[in-house]
């Protein structure tokens, strides 16, 4: 493989000991140039796929949007890394709604997404019942996305204790926001994880693009960093720019890889942005944040490792894979009132009441 030499902050983690990445301290190191290149590509992909949304949201076509924009540098690495498969044996994913870019990298075809937000009975995920970016895919162990804020953590405890009992590789990977992590769920979770002699296979990762809703994080948190708090249960802990694919792809690999070892969780913060706002209900524009895939493309531009014209026609691709997508998802129907019933209870079981 062909390597590219690339300059990365540098994030060190040892035990519970967290170190925050200083722009004075940097080193080069190496990612084949196909892994970037593929990083790319997913990112642009995702940022396509969530603007498509976008529009469709603002042409009427949809109730409701909310996503991931500005997350792909933190998404896409997830994806590529995560053991994808069903069963204990491979890794389950419990995702709030910013999980496009790793539903994109880990292989989700634009009109999945599509029919999900237009509310089309062809949705894979909920049959045309929810909300964008409430994905589930049980053949990869991705758990259904839920709306309440920060079960999932919870939730996830319940997957990495199997886990723990099976003995193999597989882990449990939980995302969700900064403040959410005020919920009652975040603190079951570090305390579940943490247990002397019963710790689990868990990644407990917090996105923090530094706002809930239209609540600044500085007015909300004492902390310096949300992983501060792993610290007083003696969980790894570890802070990243997940602004950076490349700082954010070795550092998942590496705790990924301390998880699998030795069955104890992790509990890492990624410091991202948020390119359009909370969801559809704060407007959908774009704000002028960091954004990580403009800055990727321009690092990889620089290095020579990607032309200009190449660049144009991977994102013109893009743009008319999801205009089709949408074109098509058009012509599909919506859920029927019975359909309400079905996927309550497992195996087809009935779920209409008045069947009883």
């Amino acid at each position: 493989m062909a390597l590219a030499n690339v300059t990365l902050k540098s994030n060190k983690t040892t035990g519970s000991k967290m170190t925050k990445a200083k722009s004075s301290s940097k080193k080069s190191l190496a990612l084949p140039k196909e892994l970037l290149l593929q990083m790319h590509s997913l990112m642009v992909k995702s940022r396509v796929l969530e603007e498509r949304l976008i529009k469709i949201y603002k042409a009427g076509e949809a109730y409701f949007w909310i996503g991931a924009p500005g997350e792909e540098a933190f998404g896409v690495p997830l994806g590529l890394l995560v053991d994808k498969g069903q069963g204990p044996a491979h890794d389950y994913l419990h995702l709030h709604y910013r999980g496009t870019p790793t539903l994109v990298a880990m292989g989700m075809p634009m009109i999945d997404s599509i029919r999900l937000i237009m509310n089309r009975a062809t949705d894979t995920s909920t049959g045309g019942r929810n909300f964008s970016n409430h994905y589930c895919y049980p053949q990869w162990n991705v758990v259904p996305v839920s709306s309440p804020i920060e079960v999932q953590y919870g939730m996830a405890i319940g997957t990495a204790h199997v886990q723990r009992r099976t003995k193999g590789r597989g882990l449990s990977v939980v995302t969700g926001g900064d403040a959410g992590t005020a919920e009652g769920d975040f603190a079951t979770c570090l305390i579940w994880a943490s247990r002397p002699g019963a710790e689990l296979p868990l990644l407990i990762t917090v996105q923090n693009n530094k706002w809930g809703i239209s609540t600044s994080y500085d007015t909300q948190h004492g902390e310096t960093h949300v992983a501060d708090r792993g610290k007083a249960f003696n969980i790894r802990t570890r802070v990243i720019n997940g602004n950076d694919p490349i700082e954010t792809y070795l550092a998942l690999e590496e705790e990924m890889a301390y998880i699998r070892k030795n069955r104890k969780p992790v509990l890492l913060e990624a410091e991202v942005s948020r390119l359009y706002g909370h969801s559809s209900a704060t407007g959908a524009n774009l704000i002028p944040e960091k954004d990580c895939l403009l800055n990727f493309e321009k690092l990889l531009l620089q290095q020579g490792l990607l032309k200009e014209q190449q660049a144009k026609k991977i994102w013109s691709d893009f743009e008319e894979e999801a205009r089709k997508a949408q074109e098509t998802v058009r012509t599909e129907p919506p859920p029927t009132s019975e359909s309400v019933w079905d996927h309550v209870y497992a195996n087809g079981e009935n779920a209409d009441w008045r069947k009883f």
